[in-house]
């Protein structure tokens, strides 16, 4: 499939070597045209502008945006809307609130646009290597792109979820339970911290990976972040950002009348790593930054 890659930033970059890697044609674009050195080495055509994106595609033209939350996504459709035909496809692979994208989705429909909602999980690794998906929109889209999502995907980690918002929905849960996970971890390695003992909280992390209840990715990250930053992870400052997904899981279960309180006391906690270091709060930043890039805070 020859497709076109919007927004070349830390997830973006990963996901046009995995693309390439699988054998599409690939056309990216970036506002900065720096962020795309090294692609056209690797096989990519670079595009001066989204019209020469299009103009570089055939018909139904596929578009995936890479691009943040908000504004970059109404703007970039915006220019989009103009510029392609009826039959194209736009992917929309950030984290966008579903309610926007069945906005933008009845919007897009009015000029003859399919637009499919990617929810992507995996982190910077998960998009060099085989992401996890969840896609909703129209169907007969998603069929066209299938081969696409499925050969850029770990093995099982491709989903079509079903209308409009659905793919969207699915990802901001996730979220909401990533925080939660993240959040009693790094109370549980906060208890090791003040305790009597003096833990190699690498060693620690180490350990529960291998057979223990407990074992998973994010504690292979933990173990990561503790050998890079040290087991007091001194250098960096408690801070938590958020970019809105837990918050918009909280949300959703209040307008449901649903009873997430693990998921609740994680989002609120991020409000108070604004306010006050704490070492749970340098584990989940730490943790952030390894599975993501999200930016840390030190000291």
């Amino acid at each position: 499939m020859k497709l076109g890659l919007i927004g070349i930033g830390k997830m973006g970059y990963n996901l046009a070597k995995n693309i390439l890697a699988n054998g599409h044609e690939l056309v990216v674009y970036d506002v900065m045209p720096a962020n795309t050195n090294g692609l056209k080495e690797k096989g990519a055509n670079i595009a001066a502008d989204l019209v020469d994106m299009v103009n570089q595609l055939e018909s139904p033209r596929v578009l995936y945006m890479m691009v943040p939350v908000g504004k970059p996504v109404e703007e970039t459709l915006n220019l989009l809307k103009t510029v392609c035909q009826p039959g194209d496809i736009i992917v929309d692979g950030g984290n966008s609130y579903y309610g926007d994208t069945v906005r933008r989705s009845e919007e897009l429909k009015k000029v003859g646009l399919s637009y499919l909602d990617c929810g992507t999980s995996g982190g910077k690794e998960g998009a060099l290597e085989g992401v996890c998906v969840m896609i909703g929109g129209d169907e007969s889209a998603y069929q066209h792109c299938q081969p696409l999502f499925e050969s850029i995907s770990i093995s099982g980690g491709c989903l079509y979820t079903g209308p409009s918002g659905s793919g969207h929905y699915c990802k901001m849960v996730h979220n909401g339970i990533e925080y939660g996970m993240m959040q009693a971890m790094a109370e549980g390695f906060e208890v090791l911290q003040k305790s009597e003992y003096k833990y190699d909280m690498e060693k620690v992390a180490g350990m529960w990976n291998h057979g223990s209840v407990i074992r998973s990715w994010l504690m292979e990250l933990a173990e990561n972040a503790f050998r890079e930053e040290g087991s007091q992870l001194s250098g960096l400052k408690g801070i938590m950002h958020s970019t809105g997904e837990g918050k918009w899981t909280l949300e959703e279960a209040l307008a449901k009348q649903i009873c997430t309180p693990v998921i609740a006391l994680s989002v609120l906690m991020r409000y108070r790593s604004m306010e006050e270091d704490t070492f749970s709060g340098k584990v989940v930043a730490a943790l952030r930054n390894q599975f993501g890039g999200h930016a840390v805070e030190h000291q």
